[in-house]
């Protein structure tokens, strides 16, 4: 199914860019206040800012602040296209008005600016939440996090699962030779279709759920922001919202794409996943996670970024959904809440999983860090898969013999009593990337603080050992498996 032939989408194109509708150029005609407001779906600043009838602020209002405009105005902002974009359901036309019944909204990263086409964005200025089971979500806060999360790396072949509209799909193909999408809606995989079509770049769009249409392929890279809503499963017809309701019950879906790609990893491939996990009664989230990455034969890097109440939780997808203020909303809240109860769920993750085929023996590290990071942020990931390998590499001696480097945009803060000979707490601080803090002792501090590439790290022990009376070898045999925490985390940098 195709929303619109190539001649319109052709059409559609040239007049986006003739009027200017970019992201840059829709910020500047909105300004900092409206496009601020807009973000917070809130429409009244935008409409007084885009009142001159301008092709471009005609779409604005049309596309994006979702009110109806004049016959006029639509077709001097879209010459040719408004019947033809009526009779293919992305305009209604009454009485001499348009009003838009689709959303086309500029996206751009650092260096390159895109078009979206997807369902219109729900709740705007509080109206009542009310999407179809076939909603097609457009630029979400979830959709930039992966975004930003993936490694940017040339790649031959790579994967967007679930790719809703298209959004990681289009960011695929600006760096990898053949990209493949996939979604269990078919609405959605129409508009990516669109999507790739109005930005001029090749999709081969697929149907199918999970790694079903791509049996039997490997790829260099695999991205997905699956349906991960942790909820009872086996909604009622019509309270299924295929965005984010995978129809399995908790994270099961998250389990299967973790289980499953490694199976579909090229040697060296990655997998990137954003998602929620369930935390058990009496059992810590890191175990039962680590459990889907046994024998996987990938490296995991796997960050937990905030963990949820229950409550908080399912009023949050109550709401999503449009529930909030439904006759039924208490017995749809106390049914999930009950359901997590006799789950023995505690709380709900979010957060991050990278997996990357290795041939040898895997590396997993589970951690969490609720902190400001650095975005984007696949450059970090990509480097600390280096790091991962290097140490790997390097046993003991050779990490002895190696001549580190502290990073540059580490710096160290002491604090204590004023007057006091030493300081009570040091820390050392990332600037970039994770933004890590690290709580170290006198010996770490000092081994950070020499570590310029001169000399090498045994040296280095040797010497402060000396200098705060400490037996030389019990220090390097103390401190080695903390060099490799430092390196591992991007404080010290192996030459």
């Amino acid at each position: 199914m195709d929303l619109l032939g190539r001649d319109d989408v052709d059409r559609l194109r040239a007049a986006l860019r003739s009027a200017g509708y970019g992201y840059d150029g829709v910020a500047g005609l909105l300004g900092p206040r409206a496009h601020a407001a807009l973000s917070r779906n809130e429409t009244a600043p935008g409409l007084r800012a885009t009142r001159d009838g301008s092709p471009l602020g005609t779409l604005v209002r049309l596309f994006l602040l979702q009110t109806i405009v004049t016959r006029e105005h639509a077709d001097r902002a879209l010459p040719g296209l408004v019947d033809r974009l009526a009779a293919a359901g992305f305009l209604e036309l009454s009485a001499g008005e348009a009003r838009a019944l689709v959303d086309v909204r500029p996206y751009a990263d650092e260096g390159r600016d895109w078009w979206l086409v997807s369902d219109l964005t729900p709740g705007l200025d509080g109206a009542p939440v009310r999407v179809g089971a076939d909603h097609v979500l457009g630029v979400s806060s979830a959709s930039t996090s992966l975004a930003q999360l993936t490694v940017r790396e040339p790649v031959a072949r790579a994967f967007d699962l679930g790719t809703g509209c298209g959004v990681q799909a289009l960011h695929l193909a600006a760096h990898a030779g053949t990209v493949v999408a996939s979604d269990v809606n078919e609405r959605a995989l129409a508009m990516t279709r669109l999507n790739a079509a109005l930005n001029e770049v090749e999709v081969d769009v697929r149907a199918g759920s999970l790694f079903e249409p791509v049996a039997g392929e490997r790829f260099d890279l695999v991205v997905t922001n699956p349906p991960f809503v942790v909820s009872p499963g086996g909604q009622r017809p019509g309270e299924r919202l295929v965005y984010r309701d995978s129809g399995l019950p908790g994270d099961e879906v998250v389990r299967r794409v973790v289980t499953q790609a490694p199976g579909h990893l090229a040697p060296g491939g990655r997998c990137q996943v954003l998602a929620n996990w369930a935390h058990e009664r009496g059992r810590p989230w890191q175990e039962r996670v680590a459990g889907w990455l046994e024998g996987s034969g990938c490296d995991a890097w796997v960050v937990q970024r905030e963990a949820a109440d229950p409550a908080e939780y399912v009023e949050l997808w109550l709401k999503d959904a449009g529930a909030h203020g439904r006759p039924d909303y208490l017995q749809r809240y106390d049914a999930w809440l009950a359901w997590f109860d006799a789950q023995g769920i505690e709380a709900v993750g979010f957060g991050w999983l990278h997996l990357r085929r290795v041939d040898r023996e895997p590396v997993h590290h589970l951690e969490e860090w609720p902190w400001e990071v650095e975005q984007p942020l696949g450059q970090e990931v990509a480097d600390r898969g280096r790091r991962t390998d290097r140490l790997a590499a390097t046993d003991d001696a050779g990490l002895l013999a190696s001549r580190p480097v502290a990073r540059v945009d580490v710096r160290q803060e002491t604090a204590g009593e004023p007057g006091a000979a030493d300081p009570e707490t040091i820390v050392l601080r990332q600037q970039r990337g994770m933004r890590r803090a690290r709580r170290v002792d006198t010996v770490e501090a000092a081994l950070v603080g020499a570590c310029d590439g001169d000399l090498e790290l045994g040296r280095i022990l040797d010497a402060i050992g000396s200098l705060l009376g400490h037996d030389q070898g019990a220090l390097r045999r103390e401190r080695v498996g903390v060099v490799r925490e430092l390196v591992a985390d991007g404080f010290l940098m192996l030459a």
